[in-house]
């Protein structure tokens, strides 16, 4: 079995890293092309623009963030707000400071391009919504177990900690700390969520 990825599939790795690591405004095509060793014409036989390259590229990030809240909110041996932790610890460590890249691409491409680009928002508020009803599934869980108030609003919570996480690593980014991220963790279940 030829385990080579495609071509296709090696532009789209090598302008996931890129992405993450420029933004897409800094990212250039002859940049990805360079890095992949792939001729022009390869590029423009997969993706019609940069745009629908990005929009590819941001799919892919999606797919595996998609796995990582299954993976770890999915485990229903572990109880809802042990399991929401657990989650915002794992994107703290990933995507924190001491992460091969910090920082998250929802996040980096609402704030580059989402006022410019009806494509990439689309995908970006899809993501967002995703994202915000897994949370309140868990939000939910907690209160039907009796681990948070019957008056709580699952899906207005979970926006909540979606927004406060994300506002917290735009912080890290400003600041080059994780200090923001561990105070979102404090506050949001050692005090918020806190019984």
């Amino acid at each position: 079995m030829n385990d080579t990825p495609s071509t296709r599939d090696h532009l789209l790795a090598v302008g996931l890293e890129r992405l993450r690591l420029t933004g897409y405004t800094a990212t250039g095509v002859k940049e990805v092309l360079d890095l992949a060793k792939v001729p022009k014409g390869s590029f423009y036989h997969y993706f019609p623009s940069k745009e629908e390259f990005a929009v590819e590229v941001f799919q892919l990030y999606a797919k595996g963030e998609v796995e990582r809240l299954e993976r770890v909110l999915g485990d229903r041996k572990v109880a809802p707000l042990k399991r929401l932790r657990r989650y915002f610890e794992e994107l703290i460590l990933v995507f924190g400071q001491r992460g091969k890249i910090s920082g998250c691409l929802v996040g980096s491409l609402s704030l580059e391009v989402a006022d410019h680009s009806p494509r990439l928002r689309s995908e970006l508020k899809g993501v967002f919504g995703f994202w915000q009803k897994t949370l309140a599934d868990v939000l939910r869980e907690a209160v039907e177990r009796g681990d948070l108030a019957k008056s709580t609003q699952p899906d207005a919570l979970a926006e909540f900690l979606l927004n406060s996480y994300e506002g917290a690593l735009i912080r890290m980014k400003a600041e080059k700390s994780d200090a923001p991220l561990e105070n979102f963790l404090h506050f949001a279940f050692d005090v918020l969520l806190k019984k």
